[in-house]
């Protein structure tokens, strides 16, 4: 997971002979299909494809997820489903990292680069968790360094690398003997967590799939549907889901949430506007038949609301777009008391 200049620069750097299959997940657009896989084939040795779900997996091939749509990996064969958002995004890339994990274990390698917030921290902690390896690019050298730092402080990364040797690494990492028994022991439940989570990324019911069973009830409310957020846990990480099935990290959460306030406000905006106008249509009809006390107490009406309109209008100039990593860096640039 990461930015397009990186995803050209491991096509680049990877063998035609390469023994093993790629898996890319890229936030983008919904409209504009094939342009990544086109950049990596032009760019690189292998051919790079939007697989259909169904498809074999076969090895000197990259798989990049179609807009609109997760990237999920099975035993032998790939699945292109449209399951609910995860982190506001389809595809994201916590599912295949999730799917993938599970149907292999110790034989996947995770990698994240450049991004925002905190995707893909509990898809790669599955990773781990199944015995496999994490590689995350050097945040020191990314164009966006929240992902990697994310990933890097929450887990046990094997790997940090720039994105120039991403491709050096992969390679050397492909022809590592595995052991496929090694790595990984079940507890408390969270096989079935995993194969639930897999499950409602491939289209099955998160409500069916019991996802309250799995997590305690929060008061918060999904931003996507407004379904109530059960938490989760990865190990000592948290998480939330909701009875739809739209998933969210912390910081996911709290940027959407954030951002939901303005759109509220804005919509106030709008209603308080239709009033006024309503308001001063109905001044100047009283004002045409001659009825002047009405007509002047509907023009002071509109005025009040403008005021308030304006008001509200201040507020949403002075609303702040909230992310963890954002106020850890504020409270980083803090000075430190000497008490």
């Amino acid at each position: 997971m990461g930015s397009f200049e990186v995803f050209k620069t491991l096509a680049v750097g990877l063998p035609g002979d390469l023994d093993a299959a790629i898996f890319v997940v890229w936030h983008m657009s919904p409209i504009i299909s094939g342009v990544l896989p086109w950049v990596m084939n032009k760019a690189g040795n292998l051919e790079a494809v939007e697989p259909e779900d169904g498809d074999p997996i076969e090895h000197g091939r990259i798989y990049v997820a179609r807009p609109d749509h997760h990237l999920l990996v099975e035993r032998d064969r790939v699945r292109v489903t449209r399951g609910p958002k995860e982190n506001r995004f389809r595809p994201a890339v916590d599912p295949l990292f999730r799917s993938a994990a599970y149907a292999y274990g110790p034989r996947v390698i995770g990698v994240i680069t450049s991004g925002a917030l905190d995707d893909g921290t509990s898809g790669l902690w599955e990773v781990k968790n199944r015995g496999g390896l994490a590689v995350v690019q050097d945040p020191h050298e990314a164009e966006v360094p929240s992902m990697p730092q994310n990933a890097i402080a929450e887990v046990k990364v094997d790997h940090i690398v720039t994105a120039a040797k991403i491709a050096d690494c992969l390679v050397e990492l492909s022809q590592q003997d595995v052991d496929e028994h090694e790595g990984y022991m079940s507890e408390n439940g969270h096989d079935e967590q995993t194969r639930e989570e897999i499950k409602i990324a491939a289209e099955d019911s998160a409500f069916q799939q019991g996802v309250f069973q799995r997590g305690e009830l929060t008061p918060y409310t999904c931003p996507e549907c407004s379904g109530v957020l059960a938490r989760l846990r990865d190990g000592d990480r948290i998480r939330f889901r909701c009875h739809t099935g739209h998933a969210y990290s912390v910081d996911a959460l709290l940027a959407s949430l954030t951002e939901n306030i303005e759109d509220s406000l804005w919509k106030a905006v709008r209603g308080v506007d239709e009033s006024i106008m309503l308001l001063n249509h109905l001044g100047d009809h009283f004002a045409g038949v001659n009825n002047s006390p009405v007509a002047a107490q509907f023009f002071k009406k509109a005025q009040e609301a403008q005021a308030r309109n304006d008001r509200i209008r201040t507020v949403i100039l002075d609303h702040e777009q909230l992310t963890t990593d954002g106020i850890e860096q504020e409270a980083k640039a803090m000075p430190r008391s000497n008490s």
